[in-house]
């Protein structure tokens, strides 16, 4: 129930990375039991949770009918092919592209002392499918 907030300390020369609890960083006492995440833990974490959810047939579905908007030709297949080719080549893109696309993708993510609860958007989905198949190319040069 806590908004946490990226932030970084440098000690002897590295760079740790980390969001933190905004309690934490005003200075008030904070009931949170997550008060500190580890960066780069937290977001591998969420990235799996991500590559993993674009193979769930429900989320297949929900972005197919999502994407259908933009491109009402659009086939539940061309859309199951688009998602999958995404995992290979997520290593391939710069990271800037993937955090574009995880900003893109992910609503929200909660943190409690059991796990993480990741939310997507489903209509992020459907633009990431008409962008990496170039659905909807035409009718977007065409407006």
């Amino acid at each position: 129930g806590r908004a946490m907030s990226p932030t970084h300390t440098r000690r002897r020369g590295r760079l740790y990375r980390y969001y933190v609890s905004q309690a934490v960083l005003k200075g008030t006492p904070d009931d949170c039991p997550v008060r500190r995440l580890p960066a780069a833990e937290i977001e591998a974490a969420v990235v799996d949770q991500v590559r993993a959810l674009l193979r769930q047939p429900e989320v297949v579905v929900g972005t197919w009918r999502a994407a259908r908007a933009e491109a009402p030709d659009l086939t539940e297949a061309e859309t199951l092919a688009t998602l999958e080719r995404l995992d290979p080549l997520w290593d391939e893109l710069f990271p800037a592209e993937q955090a574009r696309i995880v900003r893109l993708l992910v609503e929200r993510v909660e943190i409690s002392p059991n796990g993480a609860d990741i939310r997507l958007r489903t209509a992020g989905l459907a633009s990431l499918v008409c962008d990496l198949g170039g659905i909807g190319a035409e009718t977007r040069r065409a407006a």
